[in-house]
């Protein structure tokens, strides 16, 4: 990948750079500073394919309300989502979640410094282990995300797609030997880590690069041999799934039906208005047309729709990592019968705010409230 006689270049204008230049953050140690290992491990699960300004506001509000491992481990779990709502990929939370448990129950409350301790946390993979150690401990341990398989894959002019596991294995193996090693009261590793992210959030983006900024641009192979826009290769991406989420909103008296997610699957544990979806294996009977609409919220919820029936009243498509959902919304008008006990809840529209729901089911509440 990096020549052996660039590294220590490269890692020394890494570091001074970000020194430097690095974008201020509320997880983020000011140098000289104590990193809080509580913050940093938040924060990682947070910028799990989410960008960081989305995550600032987030993150503040997180550990105001949760300051500390033990707060958070504390913590009912609805109330963890419903701080987490609007940041997609609610998983996140609740591993996270379960993580701060563990912490409190096997490391006395402190976030442990050591990677396979830390990977043995739910959640908490290779990368984010490293991330950990490296930043808030000062761990000599590599870390390699997008941003940084493209920054490293642009210095050595990687010819292959970083998508082949050979090649990301050569990836960690360089993001190792940059690392400056680890020394007591030092952050170092750490910092160069997130040099490395930092370079390739802002700088060597994955398009428009800013090649006349870069701090390391004299060592870069791809800048070199003008191949900065053809780099990396990726073999590519596996095709989305297209799926069809019916949403229901059955009214009563002024309210509306909600029932809560399973626990495992998309959007795990949140709230939603009655939702059939259609095109998986996991679809379930009675999907296709309005009178199957009407017949599976009568076997499920007990509910008898007279009068017209269903009406679809509008629909928007949902993008997700692996996944074209289309949103098809319904009203069920007339709505007679006894609900089942323990499946759903009625509420009033502006009364929904302790429930925490994705943004689709919060959009789908808006079309039909016109907010």
């Amino acid at each position: 990948m990096l020549r052996f006689e660039d590294i220590a270049p490269i890692r020394k204008k890494l570091l001074a750079w970000y020194r430097r230049d690095h974008r201020a953050m509320p997880w983020r140690a000011e140098r000289g500073d104590t990193p809080n290992p509580y913050h940093v491990m938040v924060s990682e699960a947070m910028l799990q394919q989410t960008q960081v300004a989305t995550v600032i506001d987030y993150f503040n509000r997180f550990v105001t309300a949760l300051p500390t491992v033990e707060a958070l481990a504390a913590a009912d779990e609805q109330r963890v989502l419903r701080l987490w709502q609007g940041l997609g990929y609610y998983r996140r939370a609740r591993r996270l979640h379960r993580a701060a448990r563990v912490i409190v129950e096997q490391h006395n409350g402190r976030v442990p410094d050591d990677v396979d301790a830390l990977r043995a946390l739910p959640g908490v993979g290779r990368y984010t282990a490293g991330a950990i150690a490296s930043i808030a401990y000062g761990r000599a341990e590599p870390v390699v995300d997008g941003n940084v398989m493209r920054v490293l894959a642009r210095l050595g002019g990687c010819d292959e797609p970083i998508d082949d596991k050979a090649v990301q294995q050569r990836m960690w193996d360089t993001a190792t030997a940059l690392l400056p090693r680890a020394r007591k009261g030092s952050y170092a590793p750490g910092e160069l880590n997130q040099s490395l992210m930092e370079l390739g959030a802002t700088v060597c983006t994955p398009r428009n690069a800013r090649c006349l900024v870069c701090p390391v641009r004299e060592l870069c192979e791809a800048a070199a041999t003008g191949r900065v826009d053809e780099l990396p290769i990726k073999a590519g991406r596996t095709k989305q799934t297209d799926v069809t989420h019916r949403v229901i909103a059955v009214s009563r008296g002024g309210k509306l039906l909600f029932e809560q997610r399973p626990d495992d699957g998309l959007w795990s544990g949140m709230w939603q208005m009655p939702t059939v979806e259609v095109g998986t294996r996991n679809a379930e009977r009675g999907s296709g047309s309005d009178a199957d609409l009407v017949s599976w919220l009568s076997e499920r919820y007990g509910l008898r729709v007279n009068g017209a029936g269903v009406m679809q009243v509008g629909s928007f498509i949902h993008m997700t990592t692996h996944r074209r959902i289309t949103f098809e919304v319904y009203h069920a008008g007339d709505v007679a019968g006894r609900l089942r006990p323990n499946v759903a809840a009625w509420r009033a529209p502006g009364d929904t705010g302790d429930l925490p729901m994705s943004n689709p089911q919060r959009r789908v509440l808006r079309l039909l409230t016109g907010e």
